[in-house]
């Protein structure tokens, strides 16, 4: 009986290992390429206008995946934190640091809601950003170009 349970738990530990995401690893192809800055141009949800949403400017967010961080701007305040991602999974649930300036109407509130939404991405052609939520499609950055 003893054995059972060993051997139960050791297969249990095994799956939650193998689903759950890493911090990134340096050379993962999908890994390398999320490098860079890329501007939100496309956010589903809102009723509104895009640029009613973000009067000015527009969010960003840079991947520093040697580092394994992430910061930019949600075209109000900024943020930071640690990227946790491999390559085609990725996650913002973990706390990260932010600025906390009062920002007008609903642009930073739909941007960083729809951020924790996020669990998956891929990358177009080296140059547009897809952030979904299983397969679909719930933001969309460009790269900028440096």
């Amino acid at each position: 009986m003893k054995n059972q349970l060993i051997l139960v738990v050791f297969i249990i530990s095994s799956i939650v290992a193998c689903t759950t995401i890493k911090t990134g690893t340096i050379g993962s192809e999908g890994l390398s390429q999320l490098g860079g800055v890329w501007e939100l141009n496309h956010v589903s949800g809102p009723r509104m206008a895009f640029n009613g949403l973000y009067p000015g400017k527009k969010p960003f967010i840079e991947f520093n995946t040697r580092e394994k961080k992430f910061s930019g701007s949600t075209a109000c305040n900024s943020f930071s934190g640690e990227l946790i991602a491999d390559d085609s999974n990725i996650s913002f649930n973990e706390p990260f640091i932010t600025t906390k300036m009062a920002c007008p109407g609903e642009g930073e509130a739909v941007f960083t809601e729809m951020l924790k939404k996020v669990n998956t991405y891929s990358i177009s052609n080296d140059t547009t950003l897809y952030f979904m939520m299983g397969d679909i499609v719930v933001m969309r950055f460009y790269k900028k170009q440096e």
